[in-house]
């Protein structure tokens, strides 16, 4: 059972003001009578609910990738600061997600904002080990023992031992390194402290993908999509 109004502005409907002057014009019905109230509690699985004649199909969950840009929060609101959820359309933010994790304010790419905190949960969960790989732009090279020491695990700040990560080499100047690397933990500044940890430091970091699934390359900075059925598949694959 749920409010009339919620069912409806998640049928896409509009917000919960659109919804109330739908219903006050006589637009929807409820096994065929005339809904008086929005406030009302209906069961879509049980009861006949239409607006100007065609079904209302509830929709519970939403699933976003958005290409995280820089400078803005990876939170629901913020008073003074940009939030991820700001750059959604009304449309999405109606089913009032949030992103599953976060990334720095400096840090760009791959973004999950959902309303389903089961899977959120399970996918941030440090039980489940799902990898995450990010572009890392490091200021020095790094020798081979650095990359041994990444990719076995290095203590952090506050003692902490990270767990094994893999590197991936990308380019290799002395003015800039690039390397892939992949881990399966999201400890508070992790990759920055990893860098720092080897006597590095990062200049760019961004997320290239969350379990199977990678960002898509069309998404430019502050774009996002909502995920395909074989994506978010992969998703919930991940956190079993």
């Amino acid at each position: 059972m749920m409010r009339l109004d919620k069912l409806l502005a998640n049928s896409g409907f509009g917000s919960r003001k659109d919804v109330k002057k739908i219903v006050k014009a006589g637009a929807v019905m409820i096994d065929g009578e005339p809904a008086k109230d929005v406030k009302i509690h209906v069961d879509p699985d049980k009861q006949d609910i239409t607006v100007y004649g065609e079904p209302a199909e509830y929709r519970e969950f939403i699933y976003v990738m958005m290409n995280k840009p820089q400078g803005v929060l990876s939170a629901t609101e913020d008073s003074r600061q940009q939030t991820v959820v700001d750059l959604l359309t009304p449309e999405e933010q109606r089913f009032e997600p949030f992103p599953a994790g976060r990334l720095d304010k400096d840090t760009e790419g791959f973004l999950l904002l959902t309303n389903d905190g089961q899977l959120a949960h399970r996918l941030l969960s440090p039980k489940k080990h799902v990898p995450k790989t990010y572009e890392v732009r490091l200021t020095s090279p790094l020798s081979p023992e650095d990359i041994i020491d990444l990719e076995r695990g290095v203590v952090i700040e506050g003692g902490y031992k990270t767990k094994p990560a893999a590197v991936k080499t990308i380019t290799e100047s002395p003015d800039e390194t690039v390397i892939h690397l992949t881990i399966t933990e999201g400890k508070y500044h992790q990759v920055k402290l990893m860098a720092k940890a080897v006597g590095n430091e990062v200049a760019y970091l961004k997320r290239l993908s969350m379990g199977a699934v990678s960002l898509d390359p069309e998404l430019k900075p502050g774009e996002f999509r909502e995920l395909t059925e074989e994506e978010l598949a992969a998703l919930k694959d991940a956190e079993m």
